[in-house]
């Protein structure tokens, strides 16, 4: 499957991670906070690079598996 996640901007996302989304909220509480300004900063240009959009907002194609199960 395909799909786009859409944010305010780069910025947003790295802050939505910052404080919601485990792995990245370890790797910052695991960081001083020059290392965390500079990981923040890493983090937005990696997104801007693959930003497909032309307004200031942020999307970003990507592909995932989807998998369901049922129990019978």
């Amino acid at each position: 499957m395909r799909r786009a996640p859409r944010y305010r901007s780069p910025e947003q996302r790295v802050e939505i991670f910052k404080t919601s989304y485990g792995p990245v909220l370890k790797a910052f509480a695991a960081l001083e906070p020059p290392a965390q300004a500079t990981l923040h900063d890493d983090l937005v240009n990696l997104i801007a690079r693959f930003n497909i959009a032309k307004d200031g907002t942020m999307v970003v194609p990507s592909e995932y598996l989807e998998v369901v199960i049922t129990k019978k």
